[in-house]
């Protein structure tokens, strides 16, 4: 069996906060990270500083650093001004909680070396010294658990809690090379071995498949690790992990069997035994040079207080493949059903706007007919009408359902705000709402996305007219711009004296797809603007009261024009 590698890039992955799921990779020297967008990790999080921290490499290692941020930089739950970061550590800034995972130098060698050798043919005469059943493999955290105290297991046992800490980090990696990486790591952590690797069982051919290979320091990378079909078959069929040496004699195995070659004398090879099935296997191990049974008197390195842990972390790691594997099924099956759910609201929008589009294309032509000027003219405003909700539904959709960084470029919010007045004066004029715009008196330039912000305020400002429009008094929308210098913040408030949001409603204000106008909205235009503003660092506060209106504040980061 044989399969190519690709060495792991050290990276932040966010398990908490607005960027959840996102993956940052360490690949530059220098790195900066904060809630500009110009920072090569930007973090969408209004609780972190524009210029947060810095992450630098030094020799091959990641160093975090502090730059005087408001809320500070932490890592594993302590406050750092600089910290050397090591894989599983956890950095927090504000509310974004990242998981660290660095890379071996001796890690994701060529996968080619690995070959599990049948047994015909073979020439190997090893042996199974003795094997351990998943259920005796746990007892090793049993409490009452009986331990030979040698120095092996003092060093296990008080590392227990590190373990603890791992096992907490591992939950949390959502990718499965990265998680079977760092069970590697642990195995030779604790486990004298040579060279070890990671199968997983392929879910469409049902075949072992190597994942991670990996060779200690001092011993040669180059030479193929062969490992026998005959064990691994035993080992995942009877989901028992086995201690074998080159011994000739073994009651279940015949003369021919192999199991490991080119001077190997022990090895371990366990089950990863999951909560359903067996999804895996690890593989380890060793060998001794003739100086040193002459020295030592023995050869025995491996014992059954290894294969014990082995086996543990086996079941560990294969609880995690499988959540995992569990998750990225999940997530699949809800893209699907949004799909679905998305196809079925677009269809319902669609049909409303071709019926629009149907009857103006009839008065078109009956004004046509009879030549008149004036029904020919009415036709093609209720054309003209539903090309725009067509423009404005595609937009939307665009927007919303592309990853994107803000253009940056010079402009003015108080500009781009009066742009949309304008713009909407003629449906506030058609709807007889009272639009009234009050700019800041101080509103210097600064770098933002002048095309997004505009879009995301126009979304707003639609909404508020359409919601101010549904009064029998006459209806109001107040637009005005405010920047706060202390803050470093710009906000634009637009308030309506509509019949306001329900309570229960503002929980899926911003959920896609949701409307309150009935056959008159798509639920996309808040969706996009929070959208928006998020990319900017940013978000939109929404206040509201039934039968006195509402109050929706986008506000985003004030960077300055460099």
């Amino acid at each position: 069996m044989r399969n190519g590698g690709n060495r792991a890039v050290p990276s932040l992955f966010v398990i908490r906060g607005n960027d959840q799921g996102t993956r940052f990779e360490l690949e530059e020297p220098i790195l900066r990270l904060g809630r500009d967008s110009s920072s090569a990790i930007h973090v969408h999080d209004t609780e972190v500083s524009r210029q947060h921290a810095e992450i630098r490499r030094t020799n091959g290692n990641y160093t975090v650093s502090d730059l005087d941020s408001s809320n500070g930089t932490f890592v594993n739950g302590n406050r750092i001004s600089r910290h050397l970061l090591a894989s599983g550590d956890q950095v927090q800034v504000g509310s974004t909680l990242m998981l660290y995972t660095g890379r071996s130098d001796e890690a994701d060698e060529d996968l080619e070396m690995i070959n599990i050798a049948a047994a015909e043919g073979s020439q190997d005469s090893s042996r199974i010294i003795r094997s351990v059943s998943q259920e005796q493999g746990s007892q090793i955290f049993a409490p009452d658990a009986e331990f030979s105290l040698n120095p092996w297991l003092a060093r296990a046992r008080s590392n227990l809690q590190v373990m603890y800490r791992t096992a907490l980090a591992v939950s949390h990696t959502l990718d499965i090379d990265q998680l079977l990486q760092r069970i590697m790591e642990l195995i030779f952590e604790w486990v004298e071995a040579d060279r070890g690797c990671i199968m997983l069982v392929d879910p469409q051919t049902k075949l072992l498949k190597p994942m991670v290979r990996r060779t200690r320091a001092g011993v040669p990378s180059d030479e193929e690790i062969t490992i026998s079909k005959t064990i691994l078959d035993y080992v995942i069929e009877r989901n028992e992990g086995v201690i074998t040496s080159d011994a000739r004699q073994d009651d279940r195995w015949d003369s021919a069997a192999s199991i490991v070659q080119m001077g190997i004398h022990e090895a371990i090879c366990v089950p990863m035994q999951g909560r359903y099935d067996v999804v895996g296997a690890i593989y380890i191990d060793t060998s001794t040079s003739p100086e040193e049974i002459i020295r030592k008197g023995k050869t025995d390195k491996f014992t059954e207080d290894h294969l014990k842990l082995i086996i543990a972390i086996g079941h560990q790691a294969a609880l995690a493949v499988e959540d995992t594997r569990y998750y990225s099924a999940m997530v699949q099956a809800e893209r699907l059903a949004a799909i679905g759910q998305t196809v079925t609201t677009l269809s319902h929008h669609i049909k409303n706007i071709l019926q629009g589009i149907r009857g103006g294309s009839y008065l078109i032509e009956m004004g046509l007919t009879d030549h008149d000027e004036t029904v020919v003219g009415k036709g093609w405003k209720i054309v003209e009408k539903n090309q725009n909700k067509i423009s404005a539904l595609v937009m939307d959709m665009l927007t919303f359902s592309k990853e994107r960084e803000p253009d940056l470029s010079k402009a003015n919010v108080n500009r781009v705000a009066a742009d949309v007045i304008e713009l909407m004066q003629g449906r506030t004029d058609e709807l007889g709402v009272e639009l009234v715009w009050q700019p800041a008196d101080e509103m210097p330039n600064m770098m933002f996305d002048p095309e997004g912000i505009h879009r995301a305020v126009l979304n707003v400002v639609s909404n508020a007219i359409d919601a101010a429009g549904e009064n029998k008094p006459p209806g109001r929308v107040e637009v005005s711009s405010c920047y706060d210098a202390e803050k470093s913040l710009v906000q634009i408030v637009i308030e309506d004296n509509g019949p306001g949001i329900p309570p229960e409603r503002m929980d899926e204000l911003f959920s896609p797809f949701v409307s309150s106008k009935k056959g008159r909205g798509t639920g996309l235009g808040l969706p996009v603007s929070q959208k928006i503003l998020n990319e900017h660092g940013g978000r939109t506060l929404v206040d509201s009261e039934v039968g006195r209106g509402s109050r929706f504040t986008p506000e985003m980061p004030a960077v300055a024009v460099i």
